[in-house]
């Protein structure tokens, strides 16, 4: 009796995960286009066949298939079949592309970490540097700026003190040269800057210099140039973007009709996947949502009628996940509208993030150093900012002078601020200054703008480089800030109350302009610390403030030292004692000298 012989079929390989999947018997592509008729996959792998590799439809608009010819590097896209005709796309989840207009590229997802023993500072010991990769350290004229660049820069910024860099957009944008803030391809990183490769070299090294990395997301809009996710899938309603974005007046924003659709699940998924894609994959240790406002409402307007629940709802779940999964990791919401509620608790109806950019701050402190005549600072919007909180924490603030919008678009950067056409001259160096020691001793988590630590003037502009030779001019100013950093992270055990929660103001003077406040976490020596903030052009001998605690307070920092600028007065003042006599409501007094626009550190031994 013969036997006749039968093919076994292959048994059907099907991965888990969105985009190219690199596996051991091959890769394995995944899409969501529920309105194609037909997929095809077509790249190096096939030599760029138009119909030799089609998808099977999964069910739901998802399309899957695996390849085993295709490895890592290989470039791709998806030919989708659709009532407007046949489309090319890029992955939306493509993790590397050859350039915003090019092809998808399947990507190695391994990477030798040696970053594992880096752990997150504590968030009320954070100081953060923001950085815009393209400009931050530029070796060649006429190209942007990369990530191995900046790296070379790392041990700069660990001498200086920062232990968290914030970094602008680093996602695939048209063109070397953006904000970021345009991005086209949302999970692919800006090849121009290196690639993933680059940028998982700068994260490793940064971590293994004890920085964290924070990242800006944009969620509020995509695009406009160069969106493949654009019609996507050849649907659309009212002429709209399709299946990712809003069909109607919800997709307006300023920047163009690219609102991604928050209410529907796949959108609301896709944005979810991208968030947890930065913390777990790249080692990020912070997310920073850019424009919020527009995540929450049409017009950015605090509008009822224009609000957006389902974004609202989508940023909840998104720091939701992060908490579950990775609670010390720090997600920060940029608003700008002064609403607790962005940082209020989830279970209490918040929308869980950790801290928000504070406008109350930035623009407190900024429009009082700019005022010309001394006269007329008003010293209620210096206690104003001093005092400010979200929901009663220090730590919900972020508190700055400079960040890239408020030194760009009609805006530049304090020192020409305070003295146009003078940035660098005697009175813009002493009152930024002044500005820079508020950062660093308020309560809230400092922030600084890239070169704001050596006088760099001018605006932000994403094709002018850092000019770092203004380093080398103003190595003194650089020290100031090393000076504030230093004792704002308590590296020296002498000032443990500028990490603490607590602030009262001590003393408030608006004839002289003096303002005194008092930071404390528990206590006593080493910990409770006095700042002292003379904001006229007046030197002032034995001046008398009200003192919390009876002892000698020693002067562990002063702005007015010529070390930090020959031009500066070097005010005497090293220590004082206090004396019983009752003043600004406390028992004990203490006399200081104080230089003009001079800023004072005080704690006891």
């Amino acid at each position: 009796m013969s036997r006749k012989s039968t093919a076994i079929a292959a048994p059907e390989i099907r991965v888990d995960g969105m985009g190219s999947v690199p596996h051991e018997n091959g890769v394995y592509f995944r899409v969501w286009a529920p309105h194609a008729k037909k997929v095809f996959v077509t790249g190096d792998f096939n030599q760029w066949a138009k119909n030799r590799n089609q998808m099977t439809h999964e069910g739901n608009g998802y399309w899957g298939l695996n390849i085993p010819d295709a490895v890592v590097r290989n470039e791709y896209k998806y030919i989708l079949h659709t009532d407007m005709g046949v489309v090319y796309r890029n992955d939306p989840y493509a993790r590397e592309v050859t350039n915003s207009a090019g092809n998808s590229i399947i990507t190695d997802p391994h990477f030798d970490w040696t970053d594992h023993d880096f752990q997150m500072p504590s968030w009320n010991e954070l100081v953060i540097y923001e950085m815009h990769i393209g400009t931050f350290n530029v070796k060649e004229d006429g190209k942007p700026g990369t990530f191995e660049t900046a790296r070379q820069r790392l041990g700069y910024l660990k001498a200086l003190g920062v232990n968290a860099i914030e970094i602008m957009p680093a996602t695939e944008f048209p063109g070397g040269f953006s904000w970021g803030y345009n991005l086209s391809h949302p999970f692919a990183i800006e090849s121009d800057y290196g690639g993933i490769k680059g940028f998982k070299e700068l994260i490793n090294t940064a971590h293994e210099l004890g920085i964290a990395v924070i990242l800006d997301v944009v969620y509020n809009h995509f695009g406009p140039s160069d969106l493949d996710l654009w019609q996507f899938d050849g649907w659309s309603e009212n002429g709209a973007g399709g299946i990712y974005f809003y069909q109607d007046w919800r997709a307006e924003t300023p920047w163009g009709h690219t609102r991604p659709d928050y209410g529907r699940p796949e959108v609301r998924q896709y944005l979810r996947d991208n968030a947890l894609m930065w913390l777990e994959d790249y080692h990020i240790d912070g997310l920073r949502t850019d424009a919020l406002l527009f995540v929450r409402n049409v017009h950015g307007k605090n509008l009822p009628d224009a609000d957006l629940p389902d974004g609202w709802t989508l940023m909840k779940w998104i720091n939701e996940e992060v908490k579950k999964r990775y609670p010390w990791k720090i997600m920060i919401a940029e608003d700008l509208q002064n609403n607790e509620w962005i940082t209020k608790k989830e279970e209490e109806g918040g929308e869980g993030f950790n801290t928000q950019w504070d406008p109350s701050f930035t623009y407190s402190v900024r429009d009082e150093l700019k005022v010309p005549e001394d006269t007329h600072r008003n010293m209620d919007k210096i206690q104003y900012a001093i005092m400010h909180k979200f929901n009663g924490d220090a730590w919900q603030r972020v508190i700055y002078t400079e960040s890239h919008d408020d030194v760009a678009n009609g805006k530049t950067r304090v020192p020409e601020e305070i003295a146009p056409g003078d940035s660098q001259g005697w009175f813009a160096k002493k009152r930024s200054v002044l500005g820079a020691v508020m950062v660093f001793t308020c309560a809230g988590i400092p922030m600084i703008f890239q070169g704001q630590e050596f006088v760099e003037d001018g605006w932000f502009d994403e094709q002018n480089p850092l000019d770092w030779s203004k380093f080398s001019t103003f190595k003194g100013i650089a020290r100031l800030y090393r000076d504030c950093i230093r004792l704002r992270r308590n590296l020296d055990g002498l000032t443990r109350g500028l990490t603490g929660q607590h602030t009262r103001i001590l003393h408030l003077n608006n004839v002289d302009k003096v303002v005194a406040f008092h930071r404390w976490h528990e206590g006593g020596p080493k910990d409770s610390t006095i700042v002292i903030l003379n904001f006229a052009n007046k030197e002032h001998k034995d001046y008398v403030i009200g003192v919390p605690e009876e002892g000698v307070w020693k002067v562990r920092f002063n702005s007015d030292w010529k070390g930090y600028d020959e031009t500066f007065t070097g005010s005497d003042a090293s220590e004082t004692e206090t004396f019983e006599s009752k003043k600004d409501g406390h028992e004990y007094s203490a006399a200081i000298n104080l230089g003009p626009y001079n800023a004072l550190i005080l704690s006891r031994d």
